[in-house]
């Protein structure tokens, strides 16, 4: 019998989406934040995808020092793999969102491949109470956004990247997404293993179906026929279902409570470990085994952990 193939976890442990009154369970301050990172990976994550927020009242921050202490702890306590994002918040300006990423130069950012409509007040119909004004803002405001990811924009992402050895989980929400990365790669702009991440799910983006995802695979393996490394991220109570079709499709997986605050129908997750646990059992389910972060660091070409700025 052959070797099982290895899956690659990704664990996206607060993000910029869900606010603090929807879930008592999501790290909001930076020791939340580390604690909930180191949990993820002893239970199997091999990637920690990081937001920040501010510890005030927890809004999204891409402040590099509300980082800090949370890449210090990661540093120190774990191996896994460290994925800053560049996508911050999408009512943030760009040049926000690239300031940890241009200061830490990390293994591995994300990189949103193209600007959309993103659509978060339809959770204003399940969620009405908030703690801080700025929540029901947050979502409110989404009717009228626009979440800037220009060709210009991306090049300057992709270039900070150069300078500092970073490569990318390319954040794909669409079918364009798929061909605004294929243009990047057949200009030179790319290097290595394309490590191609789809979105499915949010508002404004590609749905949830499983056709759906089966599209994004067929376009993908199309456009980059040499060779990609595919993995799926189902937004909200879509996240399991579609973890469970792409893995035994072949895809890396991606959990978390920044895409989702639920681990069953109607029951929040009580914390990121939670949901890598669960889908660890999945893969375990499928015949397949889970990667290292030192596996994961080899199939993505990464630079390691010794040469990031923290």
């Amino acid at each position: 019998m052959p070797a099982a193939r290895k899956v690659i976890i990704t664990c996206a442990v607060t993000g910029a989406i869900h606010t603090p009154s929807m879930s008592k369970y999501l790290p909001v301050s930076p020791g939340e934040i580390a604690e909930a990172a180191l949990g993820a990976a002893e239970a199997g994550a091999a990637i920690i995808h990081l937001h920040a927020r501010d510890p005030r009242d927890g809004r999204p921050s891409q402040d590099p020092a509300h980082f800090v202490s949370i890449l210090d702890e990661l540093k120190r306590h774990t191996d896994a793999v460290v994925n800053l994002t560049t996508g911050g918040s999408p009512h943030m300006t760009v040049a926000e969102r690239m300031r940890p990423a241009r200061e830490f130069v990390p293994e591995l950012a994300s990189l949103n491949m193209g600007s959309m409509n993103l659509g978060l007040y339809p959770m204003l119909g399940r969620f009405t109470e908030f703690e801080h004004a700025w929540e029901r803002e947050h979502l409110e405001k989404s009717r009228d956004l626009v979440f800037k990811n220009t060709f210009a924009d991306i090049e300057t992402v992709l270039e900070i990247g150069r300078e500092g050895g970073t490569r990318f989980e390319f954040e794909c929400y669409d079918t364009s997404h798929l061909y605004n990365l294929a243009h990047f790669r057949d200009r030179g702009l790319t290097q290595g293993p394309l490590f191609v991440q789809t979105v499915m799910g949010l508002l404004g983006g590609i749905g949830p179906h499983p056709e759906d995802l089966m599209h994004l695979r067929r376009t993908a393996n199309r456009l980059f026929a040499e060779g990609h490394e595919w993995s799926v991220l189902g937004a909200g109570r879509h996240q399991m279902p579609l973890a469970a079709i792409g893995a035994a499709a072949g895809s890396h997986v991606r959990v978390g409570l920044e895409d989702s605050l639920w681990i069953g129908p109607g029951r929040l997750a009580e914390g990121n470990a939670e949901q890598v646990t669960n889908v660890r059992d999945i893969l375990d389910g499928l015949g397949l085994e889970i990667a290292t972060p030192d596996e994961a660091r080899a199939v993505l070409g990464l630079k390691g952990r010794d040469a990031v700025g923290f």
